[in-house]
């Protein structure tokens, strides 16, 4: 796909974020940028390391930061401009968030081959609960449950 002048901008505006952050010590090599029209709503860079936060991942600290000056939790007529494949973590955030589309600049591959390896986590999210690296033990509670019940009866929900 050929991007236009526009969407090579807000590209670039990333990876530059991803540049920031790595050289201030903020954490790993990862910008992004979310977008609405013509105008930068949200951005982030990785802060994992400066914040002791393991979600402060650049896609999750633009997304955090769209949301709330749209104040809304969806991004939908956004577009995320990201300077990596984002990881699963990631993935499942934007998919929640819902924007039109994401555009990236380097791939899972590459992040890999500078030991930003998420491979594993794909293989662990459809490896039987049993068998994950980390434990995970499911123990039925009835109280757990009639939360859910009573959300589904809840006229006073808010769905997304």
């Amino acid at each position: 796909m050929k991007l236009t002048i526009r969407e090579i901008g807000f590209l670039e505006k990333a990876i530059a974020l991803s540049r920031k952050g790595m050289l201030s010590g903020q954490g790993g090599p990862f910008g992004c940028v979310i977008v609405r029209g013509d105008e930068i709503i949200g951005e982030g860079s990785n802060a994992v390391t400066s914040t002791n936060d393991p979600t402060a991942h650049a896609e999750v600290v633009a997304i955090r930061q769209a949301c709330k000056t749209l104040g809304t939790y969806q991004l939908t007529g956004c577009e995320i401009y990201t300077s990596c494949e984002p990881c699963p973590m990631c993935l499942g955030a934007i998919y929640w968030a819902r924007p039109d589309r994401v555009i990236y600049a380097n791939t899972k591959q590459e992040a890999a081959a500078i030991e930003f390896d998420d491979d594993f986590i794909y293989k662990e999210i459809n490896t039987p609960m049993g068998e994950r690296k980390i434990p995970f033990i499911h123990y039925p509670h009835p109280d757990a449950l009639k939360v859910f019940q009573d959300w589904h009866n809840w006229d006073g929900k808010k769905k997304y």
